[in-house]
């Protein structure tokens, strides 16, 4: 079972990250976002997406995606979403 605490959902995006983005060195912070970090094009974040609803088990709505600005309000949303599932 996953940590689903903020902190330990950062830390199992770090992987799925750094699986989409092809760098594996990568390390995103809550403040990361498609503009500071390479690789993350539009591509890329239809993977993002895709990979962590696979991993959490979670299903996000278009409208919610929509929201997202950097990686922390995805930690959020995911945080959000399993506690419901859960």
């Amino acid at each position: 079972m996953p940590d689903l605490s903020p902190d330990g959902v950062l830390a199992e995006l770090q992987p799925i990250f750094r699986e989409a983005l092809n760098s594996p060195k990568l390390t995103v912070t809550r403040k990361s976002n498609a503009l500071n970090t390479p690789n993350w094009d539009s591509l890329a974040h239809i993977e993002l997406i895709e990979m962590v609803e696979r991993s959490f088990k979670v299903k996000f709505a278009l409208g919610e995606l929509q929201d997202l600005k950097e990686v922390g309000d995805l930690v959020d949303l995911v945080v959000e979403k399993a506690a419901k599932k859960g």
